[in-house]
Protein backbone atom coordinates (compact mmCIF):
# COMPACT_ATOMS: atom_id res chain seq x y z
CA UNK A 1 0.00 0.00 0.00
CA UNK A 2 1.20 3.25 -0.96
CA UNK A 3 2.23 5.90 1.23
CA UNK A 4 -0.65 8.11 0.54
CA UNK A 5 -2.97 5.26 0.69
CA UNK A 6 -1.68 4.66 4.30
CA UNK A 7 -2.31 7.96 5.56
CA UNK A 8 -5.94 8.27 3.44
CA UNK A 9 -6.74 5.25 5.53
CA UNK A 10 -5.98 6.82 8.66
CA UNK A 11 -7.81 9.87 8.28
CA UNK A 12 -10.75 7.40 7.15
CA UNK A 13 -10.57 5.83 10.80
CA UNK A 14 -10.21 9.16 12.22
CA UNK A 15 -12.85 10.85 10.58
CA UNK A 16 -15.37 7.59 11.70
CA UNK A 17 -13.95 7.70 14.92
CA UNK A 18 -14.82 11.41 15.87
CA UNK A 19 -18.25 10.49 14.08
CA UNK A 20 -19.10 8.29 16.60
CA UNK A 21 -17.51 10.31 19.25
CA UNK A 22 -20.10 12.86 18.23
CA UNK A 23 -23.00 10.90 18.01
CA UNK A 24 -22.04 9.72 21.58
CA UNK A 25 -21.75 13.11 22.87
CA UNK A 26 -24.48 15.07 20.41
CA UNK A 27 -27.08 15.45 23.35
CA UNK A 28 -25.97 15.46 27.01
CA UNK A 29 -28.23 15.00 30.05
CA UNK A 30 -29.05 18.15 32.32
CA UNK A 31 -27.88 16.56 35.53
CA UNK A 32 -26.99 13.16 36.48
CA UNK A 33 -29.33 10.99 38.30
CA UNK A 34 -27.45 8.18 40.37
CA UNK A 35 -28.65 5.04 39.64
CA UNK A 36 -26.18 3.50 42.33
CA UNK A 37 -26.00 3.19 46.02
CA UNK A 38 -24.15 5.75 47.96
CA UNK A 39 -20.63 4.65 49.67
CA UNK A 40 -20.93 5.70 53.62
CA UNK A 41 -17.82 5.27 55.03
CA UNK A 42 -18.94 6.58 58.41
CA UNK A 43 -21.49 5.00 60.73
CA UNK A 44 -24.64 6.77 61.78
CA UNK A 45 -22.88 6.78 65.50
CA UNK A 46 -19.75 8.45 64.37
CA UNK A 47 -22.04 11.13 62.56
CA UNK A 48 -23.57 11.32 66.31
CA UNK A 49 -20.06 12.28 67.85
CA UNK A 50 -19.33 14.72 65.16
CA UNK A 51 -22.45 16.40 65.55
CA UNK A 52 -22.25 16.27 68.91
CA UNK A 53 -18.64 17.80 68.99
CA UNK A 54 -20.17 20.73 66.39
CA UNK A 55 -22.85 21.81 68.97
CA UNK A 56 -20.32 22.00 71.44
CA UNK A 57 -18.09 24.02 69.36
CA UNK A 58 -20.79 26.13 68.16
CA UNK A 59 -22.02 26.35 71.77
CA UNK A 60 -18.55 26.95 73.65
CA UNK A 61 -16.53 28.33 71.33
CA UNK A 62 -18.48 29.93 68.66
CA UNK A 63 -18.47 31.64 65.22
CA UNK A 64 -16.67 35.63 64.34
CA UNK A 65 -18.48 37.71 62.22
CA UNK A 66 -16.40 40.42 61.35
CA UNK A 67 -17.18 43.97 60.27
CA UNK A 68 -20.79 42.92 59.95
CA UNK A 69 -22.97 44.16 62.23
CA UNK A 70 -26.15 43.77 60.77
CA UNK A 71 -25.46 40.43 60.67
CA UNK A 72 -24.57 40.40 64.84
CA UNK A 73 -28.16 41.73 65.22
CA UNK A 74 -29.94 39.49 63.27
CA UNK A 75 -28.30 36.12 65.62
CA UNK A 76 -29.08 38.42 68.51
CA UNK A 77 -32.58 38.48 67.66
CA UNK A 78 -32.54 35.00 66.89
CA UNK A 79 -31.41 34.39 70.13
CA UNK A 80 -27.75 33.74 70.13
CA UNK A 81 -25.40 35.16 72.55
CA UNK A 82 -23.47 37.80 70.68
CA UNK A 83 -20.65 39.45 72.66
CA UNK A 84 -18.47 41.74 70.35
CA UNK A 85 -17.90 40.17 66.96
CA UNK A 86 -18.33 36.45 68.52
CA UNK A 87 -21.44 34.79 68.39
CA UNK A 88 -22.71 31.79 70.76
CA UNK A 89 -25.21 29.42 69.88
CA UNK A 90 -28.00 27.43 72.41
CA UNK A 91 -27.83 24.08 71.12
CA UNK A 92 -29.90 23.03 68.59
CA UNK A 93 -30.37 26.46 67.40
CA UNK A 94 -28.76 27.12 63.52
CA UNK A 95 -30.05 23.34 63.00
CA UNK A 96 -33.76 24.41 63.77
CA UNK A 97 -33.74 27.12 61.65
CA UNK A 98 -32.86 25.08 58.71
CA UNK A 99 -36.13 23.86 58.89
CA UNK A 100 -37.31 25.61 56.21
CA UNK A 101 -34.08 25.44 53.54
CA UNK A 102 -35.69 23.37 50.98
CA UNK A 103 -34.01 19.43 50.55
CA UNK A 104 -33.83 20.34 46.79
CA UNK A 105 -34.39 22.59 44.17
CA UNK A 106 -33.92 23.61 40.49
CA UNK A 107 -31.94 26.22 38.94
CA UNK A 108 -33.28 27.49 35.96
CA UNK A 109 -31.12 28.11 32.93
CA UNK A 110 -31.72 30.49 30.02
CA UNK A 111 -32.89 27.31 27.91
CA UNK A 112 -35.40 25.51 29.92
CA UNK A 113 -34.02 22.10 29.04
CA UNK A 114 -31.07 22.68 30.42
CA UNK A 115 -32.39 23.10 34.28
CA UNK A 116 -30.24 21.37 36.71
CA UNK A 117 -32.17 19.68 39.78
CA UNK A 118 -29.61 20.44 42.72
CA UNK A 119 -30.35 17.82 45.78
CA UNK A 120 -31.74 14.40 46.30
CA UNK A 121 -29.87 11.84 44.22
CA UNK A 122 -28.61 13.89 41.28
CA UNK A 123 -24.97 15.25 40.37
CA UNK A 124 -23.91 18.82 38.76
CA UNK A 125 -20.98 19.38 37.35
CA UNK A 126 -19.75 22.54 36.99
CA UNK A 127 -15.98 23.44 35.91
CA UNK A 128 -13.28 25.32 37.43
CA UNK A 129 -13.88 28.33 39.58
CA UNK A 130 -11.31 30.99 40.63
CA UNK A 131 -7.85 30.60 39.53
CA UNK A 132 -5.68 33.39 38.27
CA UNK A 133 -3.64 32.06 35.70
CA UNK A 134 -4.57 29.89 32.78
CA UNK A 135 -2.44 27.25 30.65
CA UNK A 136 -1.84 25.55 27.81
CA UNK A 137 0.79 23.76 25.81
CA UNK A 138 1.23 26.22 23.50
CA UNK A 139 1.53 29.81 25.14
CA UNK A 140 2.02 28.23 28.54
CA UNK A 141 1.22 29.96 32.17
CA UNK A 142 0.01 33.59 32.25
CA UNK A 143 -2.32 35.41 33.61
CA UNK A 144 -5.89 34.48 32.99
CA UNK A 145 -8.12 37.30 30.26
CA UNK A 146 -11.49 37.88 29.45
CA UNK A 147 -10.98 36.03 26.10
CA UNK A 148 -9.66 33.18 28.19
CA UNK A 149 -12.64 33.42 30.54
CA UNK A 150 -15.10 33.29 27.14
CA UNK A 151 -13.24 30.14 26.12
CA UNK A 152 -13.51 28.16 29.31
CA UNK A 153 -17.45 29.47 29.16
CA UNK A 154 -17.40 27.89 25.53
CA UNK A 155 -15.79 24.77 26.34
CA UNK A 156 -18.30 24.33 29.43
CA UNK A 157 -21.37 24.61 27.26
CA UNK A 158 -19.71 22.70 24.15
CA UNK A 159 -19.11 19.63 26.52
CA UNK A 160 -22.64 17.20 27.31
CA UNK A 161 -20.57 15.70 30.18
CA UNK A 162 -20.64 19.43 31.91
CA UNK A 163 -23.80 20.40 33.69
CA UNK A 164 -23.26 24.32 34.81
CA UNK A 165 -21.54 27.29 32.80
CA UNK A 166 -19.98 27.82 36.41
CA UNK A 167 -18.32 31.14 37.57
CA UNK A 168 -15.31 32.46 37.95
CA UNK A 169 -13.65 29.90 35.88
CA UNK A 170 -10.38 32.32 35.34
CA UNK A 171 -10.27 35.87 36.45
CA UNK A 172 -9.68 37.97 33.70
CA UNK A 173 -6.93 39.75 34.85
CA UNK A 174 -7.49 42.31 31.78
CA UNK A 175 -10.02 44.03 33.34
CA UNK A 176 -10.55 46.27 36.70
CA UNK A 177 -10.79 44.36 39.80
CA UNK A 178 -13.74 46.67 40.57
CA UNK A 179 -15.75 46.13 37.35
CA UNK A 180 -15.09 42.94 35.48
CA UNK A 181 -18.16 40.67 37.34
CA UNK A 182 -20.01 42.76 34.55
CA UNK A 183 -18.03 40.90 31.50
CA UNK A 184 -17.94 37.89 33.75
CA UNK A 185 -21.99 37.48 34.46
CA UNK A 186 -22.36 38.52 30.64
CA UNK A 187 -20.62 36.11 28.92
CA UNK A 188 -21.82 33.23 30.62
CA UNK A 189 -25.19 34.25 29.59
CA UNK A 190 -24.10 35.79 26.08
CA UNK A 191 -22.24 32.66 25.27
CA UNK A 192 -23.75 29.68 26.93
CA UNK A 193 -27.57 28.96 28.32
CA UNK A 194 -26.44 26.54 30.74
CA UNK A 195 -27.14 27.45 34.43
CA UNK A 196 -24.59 29.98 35.91
CA UNK A 197 -22.64 31.33 39.36
CA UNK A 198 -23.37 35.12 40.12
CA UNK A 199 -20.33 37.46 41.19
CA UNK A 200 -19.49 37.00 45.46
CA UNK A 201 -16.71 39.48 45.61
CA UNK A 202 -18.40 42.23 47.39
CA UNK A 203 -22.50 42.81 47.76
CA UNK A 204 -22.37 45.66 45.42
CA UNK A 205 -21.27 43.06 42.29
CA UNK A 206 -23.83 40.50 43.48
CA UNK A 207 -26.22 43.53 43.42
CA UNK A 208 -25.64 43.91 39.68
CA UNK A 209 -25.49 39.99 39.57
CA UNK A 210 -29.10 39.88 40.41
CA UNK A 211 -30.25 42.67 38.28
CA UNK A 212 -28.44 40.94 34.84
CA UNK A 213 -30.25 37.96 36.02
CA UNK A 214 -33.79 39.95 36.22
CA UNK A 215 -33.10 41.32 32.48
CA UNK A 216 -32.84 37.79 31.43
CA UNK A 217 -35.47 36.06 33.22
CA UNK A 218 -37.76 38.69 34.38
CA UNK A 219 -38.03 40.31 37.91
CA UNK A 220 -41.30 38.10 39.15
CA UNK A 221 -39.76 35.01 37.64
CA UNK A 222 -36.27 35.80 39.74
CA UNK A 223 -38.04 36.39 42.56
CA UNK A 224 -40.21 33.42 42.57
CA UNK A 225 -37.08 30.88 41.14
CA UNK A 226 -33.16 30.21 41.64
CA UNK A 227 -31.54 31.40 38.63
CA UNK A 228 -28.39 31.74 39.91
CA UNK A 229 -26.23 29.86 42.44
CA UNK A 230 -23.44 31.89 44.53
CA UNK A 231 -20.21 30.29 46.14
CA UNK A 232 -19.99 31.81 49.84
CA UNK A 233 -16.82 30.94 51.93
CA UNK A 234 -16.20 30.93 55.02
CA UNK A 235 -12.70 32.04 56.59
CA UNK A 236 -11.78 28.94 58.54
CA UNK A 237 -11.26 28.68 61.61
CA UNK A 238 -14.61 29.68 62.36
CA UNK A 239 -14.44 33.29 61.35
CA UNK A 240 -17.20 34.68 58.63
CA UNK A 241 -16.25 38.16 56.71
CA UNK A 242 -18.27 40.88 55.80
CA UNK A 243 -17.16 40.63 51.98
CA UNK A 244 -19.23 36.77 52.19
CA UNK A 245 -21.42 37.80 54.16
CA UNK A 246 -22.70 40.87 52.19
CA UNK A 247 -22.76 38.67 48.99
CA UNK A 248 -24.79 35.87 50.83
CA UNK A 249 -27.55 38.74 52.23
CA UNK A 250 -28.05 39.97 48.73
CA UNK A 251 -28.41 36.45 47.18
CA UNK A 252 -30.89 34.97 49.93
CA UNK A 253 -32.94 38.10 49.85
CA UNK A 254 -33.30 37.58 46.20
CA UNK A 255 -34.40 33.92 46.42
CA UNK A 256 -31.07 32.93 44.84
CA UNK A 257 -28.75 29.98 46.44
CA UNK A 258 -25.90 30.20 48.29
CA UNK A 259 -23.35 27.05 48.85
CA UNK A 260 -21.86 27.96 52.44
CA UNK A 261 -19.01 26.35 51.97
CA UNK A 262 -15.95 26.23 54.51
CA UNK A 263 -12.64 26.39 53.01
CA UNK A 264 -9.94 23.91 54.92
CA UNK A 265 -6.45 22.81 54.27
CA UNK A 266 -6.41 20.36 57.66
CA UNK A 267 -3.65 20.75 59.80
CA UNK A 268 -3.38 24.35 58.77
CA UNK A 269 -7.30 25.63 59.06
CA UNK A 270 -8.55 22.93 60.85
CA UNK A 271 -6.89 20.05 62.92
CA UNK A 272 -4.95 16.97 61.59
CA UNK A 273 -7.75 14.76 62.31
CA UNK A 274 -10.50 13.61 59.97
CA UNK A 275 -13.22 13.79 62.76
CA UNK A 276 -12.02 16.78 64.20
CA UNK A 277 -12.01 19.17 60.68
CA UNK A 278 -15.27 17.29 59.89
CA UNK A 279 -16.87 18.73 63.24
CA UNK A 280 -15.47 22.10 62.31
CA UNK A 281 -16.62 22.00 58.47
CA UNK A 282 -20.07 21.24 60.66
CA UNK A 283 -20.19 24.30 62.73
CA UNK A 284 -19.35 26.78 60.10
CA UNK A 285 -21.73 24.53 57.26
CA UNK A 286 -24.93 24.77 59.83
CA UNK A 287 -24.48 28.57 61.33
CA UNK A 288 -24.13 29.91 57.50
CA UNK A 289 -26.53 28.01 56.05
CA UNK A 290 -28.87 29.04 58.77
CA UNK A 291 -28.01 32.66 58.33
CA UNK A 292 -29.91 32.30 54.72
CA UNK A 293 -33.34 31.34 56.34
CA UNK A 294 -33.14 33.96 58.92
CA UNK A 295 -32.45 36.15 55.96
CA UNK A 296 -35.54 34.57 54.00
CA UNK A 297 -36.99 31.57 54.94
CA UNK A 298 -37.26 29.03 52.32
CA UNK A 299 -34.42 30.62 50.29
CA UNK A 300 -31.83 27.84 48.83
CA UNK A 301 -28.93 26.96 50.22
CA UNK A 302 -26.42 24.12 50.11
CA UNK A 303 -23.81 22.46 52.63
CA UNK A 304 -20.78 22.90 51.00
CA UNK A 305 -17.17 21.33 51.68
CA UNK A 306 -13.87 22.36 50.67
CA UNK A 307 -11.58 19.95 52.37
CA UNK A 308 -7.90 18.58 52.06
CA UNK A 309 -4.80 18.26 53.43
CA UNK A 310 -1.53 19.57 53.30
CA UNK A 311 1.95 18.30 53.60
CA UNK A 312 3.21 18.96 57.14
CA UNK A 313 6.54 18.83 55.92
CA UNK A 314 6.59 22.10 53.42
CA UNK A 315 3.19 23.46 54.37
CA UNK A 316 1.83 22.99 50.50
CA UNK A 317 -1.93 21.53 50.28
CA UNK A 318 -1.98 18.05 48.64
CA UNK A 319 -5.01 16.56 46.70
CA UNK A 320 -6.09 12.99 45.84
CA UNK A 321 -5.01 11.85 48.91
CA UNK A 322 -7.21 9.37 51.39
CA UNK A 323 -7.82 11.62 53.74
CA UNK A 324 -9.19 14.20 51.48
CA UNK A 325 -11.71 11.48 50.27
CA UNK A 326 -12.70 10.35 53.90
CA UNK A 327 -13.40 14.05 54.63
CA UNK A 328 -15.59 14.64 51.26
CA UNK A 329 -17.57 11.22 51.99
CA UNK A 330 -18.10 12.49 55.96
CA UNK A 331 -19.47 15.85 55.01
CA UNK A 332 -21.26 14.41 52.63
CA UNK A 333 -23.57 12.11 55.31
CA UNK A 334 -23.58 15.60 57.59
CA UNK A 335 -25.50 17.29 54.96
CA UNK A 336 -27.60 14.52 54.25
CA UNK A 337 -28.59 14.62 57.91
CA UNK A 338 -28.78 17.78 57.90
CA UNK A 339 -31.72 17.66 55.22
CA UNK A 340 -29.38 19.46 52.77
CA UNK A 341 -28.00 19.23 49.14
CA UNK A 342 -24.25 18.63 49.23
CA UNK A 343 -21.43 20.60 47.14
CA UNK A 344 -17.99 19.07 47.16
CA UNK A 345 -15.48 17.62 45.14
CA UNK A 346 -14.10 18.15 41.95
CA UNK A 347 -10.77 17.03 39.52
CA UNK A 348 -8.25 18.23 41.70
CA UNK A 349 -4.32 17.75 42.06
CA UNK A 350 -1.10 19.87 42.78
CA UNK A 351 0.69 19.22 39.44
CA UNK A 352 1.74 22.18 37.42
CA UNK A 353 1.02 20.06 34.30
CA UNK A 354 -1.56 17.66 32.73
CA UNK A 355 0.48 14.98 33.44
CA UNK A 356 0.69 11.32 35.40
CA UNK A 357 0.30 13.01 38.59
CA UNK A 358 -2.78 15.39 37.68
CA UNK A 359 -4.64 12.29 36.39
CA UNK A 360 -4.05 10.40 39.17
CA UNK A 361 -5.19 12.84 42.00
CA UNK A 362 -7.88 14.62 39.80
CA UNK A 363 -9.37 10.49 39.58
CA UNK A 364 -9.45 9.90 42.90
CA UNK A 365 -11.26 13.06 43.75
CA UNK A 366 -13.95 12.99 41.38
CA UNK A 367 -14.38 9.05 41.88
CA UNK A 368 -14.67 10.08 45.49
CA UNK A 369 -17.40 13.01 44.87
CA UNK A 370 -19.88 10.53 42.49
CA UNK A 371 -19.74 7.43 45.32
CA UNK A 372 -20.21 9.76 48.48
CA UNK A 373 -23.25 11.48 47.15
CA UNK A 374 -22.41 15.13 45.94
CA UNK A 375 -24.81 17.05 44.55
CA UNK A 376 -23.16 20.18 42.85
CA UNK A 377 -19.54 19.29 42.39
CA UNK A 378 -17.82 22.76 41.72
CA UNK A 379 -14.42 22.08 40.01
CA UNK A 380 -15.34 19.65 37.95
CA UNK A 381 -13.26 20.24 35.07
CA UNK A 382 -9.99 22.44 33.82
CA UNK A 383 -7.95 22.33 38.01
CA UNK A 384 -4.54 22.50 38.26
CA UNK A 385 -1.49 23.99 40.23
CA UNK A 386 -3.99 23.60 43.44
CA UNK A 387 -6.49 25.77 42.12
CA UNK A 388 -4.24 28.66 41.08
CA UNK A 389 -4.45 27.58 37.60
CA UNK A 390 -7.01 27.00 34.60
CA UNK A 391 -5.82 24.49 32.21
CA UNK A 392 -7.36 24.41 28.30
CA UNK A 393 -5.68 20.39 28.25
CA UNK A 394 -6.92 19.39 31.50
CA UNK A 395 -10.68 20.95 30.98
CA UNK A 396 -11.14 18.11 28.25
CA UNK A 397 -8.92 15.62 29.38
CA UNK A 398 -11.50 16.11 32.54
CA UNK A 399 -14.45 16.05 30.64
CA UNK A 400 -13.53 12.94 29.34
CA UNK A 401 -13.39 11.34 33.24
CA UNK A 402 -16.64 13.20 33.55
CA UNK A 403 -18.06 10.97 30.70
CA UNK A 404 -17.14 7.82 32.34
CA UNK A 405 -18.68 9.09 35.28
CA UNK A 406 -21.95 10.02 33.66
CA UNK A 407 -21.76 5.83 33.05
CA UNK A 408 -21.09 4.67 36.33
CA UNK A 409 -23.24 6.61 37.80
CA UNK A 410 -26.13 4.93 36.05
CA UNK A 411 -25.00 1.88 37.49
CA UNK A 412 -25.58 -1.70 35.84
CA UNK A 413 -28.82 -2.21 33.58
CA UNK A 414 -30.69 -5.05 34.08
CA UNK A 415 -33.68 -4.70 31.14
CA UNK A 416 -34.45 -7.68 29.54
CA UNK A 417 -31.96 -6.15 26.45
CA UNK A 418 -28.74 -5.52 28.70
CA UNK A 419 -29.78 -9.21 30.00
CA UNK A 420 -28.48 -10.68 26.30
CA UNK A 421 -30.02 -14.11 27.05
CA UNK A 422 -30.53 -14.11 23.14
CA UNK A 423 -26.89 -13.65 22.31
CA UNK A 424 -25.66 -16.22 24.37
CA UNK A 425 -28.07 -18.74 23.05
CA UNK A 426 -27.19 -17.71 19.73
CA UNK A 427 -23.11 -17.70 20.07
CA UNK A 428 -23.32 -21.18 22.22
CA UNK A 429 -20.07 -22.51 24.14
CA UNK A 430 -16.71 -21.77 21.96
CA UNK A 431 -17.83 -19.56 19.91
CA UNK A 432 -17.31 -15.39 19.93
CA UNK A 433 -20.30 -12.90 19.66
CA UNK A 434 -18.56 -9.71 17.39
CA UNK A 435 -21.08 -11.31 14.88
CA UNK A 436 -24.16 -11.93 17.05
CA UNK A 437 -27.47 -10.16 16.40
CA UNK A 438 -27.45 -8.45 20.11
CA UNK A 439 -23.53 -7.14 19.70
CA UNK A 440 -24.66 -5.86 16.01
CA UNK A 441 -27.64 -3.66 17.66
CA UNK A 442 -25.70 -2.37 20.69
CA UNK A 443 -21.90 -1.90 19.54
CA UNK A 444 -21.95 1.72 19.20
CA UNK A 445 -23.22 2.83 22.68
CA UNK A 446 -22.25 -0.30 24.32
CA UNK A 447 -19.08 0.74 25.62
CA UNK A 448 -18.00 4.69 26.82
CA UNK A 449 -15.72 5.74 23.83
CA UNK A 450 -13.01 8.11 25.11
CA UNK A 451 -12.45 11.09 23.26
CA UNK A 452 -8.33 11.30 24.95
CA UNK A 453 -7.58 8.27 25.10
CA UNK A 454 -5.29 6.40 22.39
CA UNK A 455 -5.83 2.45 22.33
CA UNK A 456 -4.41 1.48 18.99
CA UNK A 457 -1.45 -0.38 18.74
CA UNK A 458 2.19 0.99 19.41
CA UNK A 459 2.60 0.87 15.75
CA UNK A 460 -0.64 3.00 14.91
CA UNK A 461 -0.02 5.52 17.59
CA UNK A 462 3.55 6.22 16.02
CA UNK A 463 1.82 6.48 12.87
CA UNK A 464 -0.33 9.31 14.26
CA UNK A 465 2.15 10.89 15.54
CA UNK A 466 3.02 9.72 18.69
CA UNK A 467 1.09 11.92 21.01
CA UNK A 468 0.51 11.67 24.06
CA UNK A 469 -2.74 12.57 26.18
CA UNK A 470 -2.19 16.37 26.88
CA UNK A 471 -1.00 16.61 22.80
CA UNK A 472 -4.27 15.20 22.29
CA UNK A 473 -6.14 17.10 24.34
CA UNK A 474 -4.45 19.98 23.16
CA UNK A 475 -5.87 19.37 19.66
CA UNK A 476 -9.49 18.68 20.85
CA UNK A 477 -10.33 22.06 22.81
CA UNK A 478 -9.10 24.13 19.31
CA UNK A 479 -11.19 21.88 17.19
CA UNK A 480 -14.41 22.39 20.35
CA UNK A 481 -13.79 26.28 20.29
CA UNK A 482 -13.66 25.53 15.93
CA UNK A 483 -16.81 24.72 16.01
CA UNK A 484 -18.58 26.66 18.86
CA UNK A 485 -21.61 28.10 17.79
CA UNK A 486 -23.51 30.19 20.36
CA UNK A 487 -26.61 29.44 21.79
CA UNK A 488 -29.51 32.04 20.83
CA UNK A 489 -30.21 35.18 23.02
CA UNK A 490 -33.31 37.42 22.35
CA UNK A 491 -31.39 40.58 20.51
CA UNK A 492 -33.78 42.74 22.89
CA UNK A 493 -32.13 41.28 26.06
CA UNK A 494 -28.91 41.27 24.63
CA UNK A 495 -28.87 45.13 24.04
CA UNK A 496 -30.58 45.56 27.88
CA UNK A 497 -27.86 43.68 29.50
CA UNK A 498 -25.08 45.79 27.27
CA UNK A 499 -26.78 49.18 28.00
CA UNK A 500 -26.96 47.70 32.14
CA UNK A 501 -23.49 47.43 32.13
CA UNK A 502 -22.18 50.37 30.01
CA UNK A 503 -24.61 52.95 32.66
CA UNK A 504 -23.06 50.93 35.66
CA UNK A 505 -19.62 51.14 34.49
CA UNK A 506 -20.18 54.81 33.76
CA UNK A 507 -21.26 55.47 37.29
CA UNK A 508 -18.08 55.01 39.46
CA UNK A 509 -14.03 54.64 38.44
CA UNK A 510 -12.10 51.90 37.75
CA UNK A 511 -10.21 50.27 40.53
CA UNK A 512 -7.78 47.36 41.50
CA UNK A 513 -9.81 46.45 44.66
Amino acid sequence: MSEQATRAGRRGRAARTEKRRESQTATGTPYISRGIPITDFLSDEGAEIIEANADRILEEVGIEFHDDPETLEIWRQAGADVTGTRVRFPKGLPRSLLATAPARFTQHARNPARNVEIGGNNLVFAPVYGPPFVTDLDEGRRYGTIEDFRNFVKLAYASPHLHHSGGTVCEPVDLPVNKRHFDMVYSHLKYSDKPFMGSVTAPERAEDSVEMARLVFGREFVDANCVMIQLINANSPLVFDATMLGALKVYARANQACIVSPFILAGAMSPVTVAGTLAQVLAEALVGCALTQLVRPGAPVVFGAFVSSISMQSGAPTFGSPEGSLLLNGAAKLARRAGLPFRSGGSFTSSKTPDGQSAQESAQTILATVLSGVNFCLHAAGWLEGGLCSSYEKFVMDADQLGMMHVLAKGIDLSEEAQAMDALHEVGPGGHFLGAAHTQRNFESAFYRSAIADNNSYEQWSADGGLDAAQRANQKWKQMLAAYTPPELDPAIDEALIAFMTRRKSEFPDSNV
